[in-house]
């Protein structure tokens, strides 16, 4: 006994001509929201703002990014304006006010790092042939 399996199952229909219900609410409500703006605002005052609705309607019409729809992207951006934020940062010890400061700090800066332990071209390849070479079977 064979069954068909369905495929597809993350495409919308489409109802309304080449748009799926999800967008032809959006492309409504934003046509509706651009005829109010209209008709209290006039077409001079209310330019800017019918333009801007209706830019968001047809980007929450039409938009993807990252194969996503662009309300998702709008929620993300809400939410983390208003979560709690942490800000950590290391607190500097020493304020730096005089040239002499900076001379002894750059050549305190120098001598750590000539005394830190480098791995120069010879030892990480010493180092790289006692890893190839040990056996640790034995």
């Amino acid at each position: 006994m064979q069954f068909k399996v369905p495929q597809f199952l993350d495409i919308e229909d489409k109802i309304f001509g080449p748009f799926t219900f999800k967008e032809f609410v959006y492309l409504a409500g934003g046509a509706g929201l651009c005829f109010v703006l209209y008709k209290l605002l006039g077409l001079l005052l209310g330019a800017i703002p019918i333009l801007a609705v209706a830019g968001l309607a047809i980007a929450l019409a039409k938009y993807k990014p990252n194969n996503k729809p662009f309300i998702n992207m709008i929620e993300a951006g809400f939410n983390y304006l208003m979560q709690d934020k942490l800000y950590i940062w290391k607190r500097r010890k020493n304020i730096i006010k005089n040239d002499e400061l900076r001379i002894t700090d750059e050549d305190n800066k120098r001598e750590k790092l000539k005394n830190s332990t480098r791995l120069g071209g010879n030892k990480l390849r010493d180092l790289a042939w006692s890893l190839d070479v040990l056996d640790l079977k034995k």
